[in-house]
């Protein structure tokens, strides 16, 4: 609901915001956990991302998947990266060519699945994050006014 009212696109009346409010789906985030199919180092990075994204509201348990898609696809960039800095492959255009369309996949794909879990700048700034309500301020004048 923050994220329709922020981007300003539908205009809801005030008993239908409160609708949505009330309707809104809200992820748990109370089981958190890494993927079996990472690697001891992906699922060090995983907790290390993972308690970051939750310190600013916007990990739940649904997104574990898609983090631990993320490194497994950093991993793979950073091999193709290597790859490429390879002397050898540097003789051979085809391999090279092959290697590099390759790696400039594994960077769309880090991107988009970055942008997805609101890592990047870009994606944080047109998130808007659930704030938790404040109970209203106890007037200390009141007493006075209501004799």
């Amino acid at each position: 609901m923050e994220l329709i009212e922020f981007k300003g696109k539908k205009h809801l009346t005030k008993a239908e915001k409160e609708i949505r409010k009330k309707t809104e789906v809200k992820a748990r985030a109370d089981g958190i956990c890494a993927p079996d199919y990472l690697t001891d180092e992906q699922k060090r990075e995983f907790d290390r991302i993972a308690g970051e994204l939750k310190s600013i509201g916007i990990m739940s348990n649904l997104d574990c998947g898609t983090l631990g898609m993320y490194l497994r696809m950093l991993d793979r960039y950073k091999a193709l990266d290597e790859k490429l800095n390879d002397p050898e492959l540097m003789d051979d255009i085809f391999a090279y060519e092959k290697t590099f369309k390759l790696w400039d996949r594994a960077i769309s794909q880090c991107q988009s699945l970055a942008k997805s879990l609101g890592m990047t700048i870009d994606s944080r700034c047109k998130l808007v994050v659930p704030q938790k309500e404040e109970e209203p301020r106890r007037n200390k004048f009141a007493v006075v006014e209501n004799g």
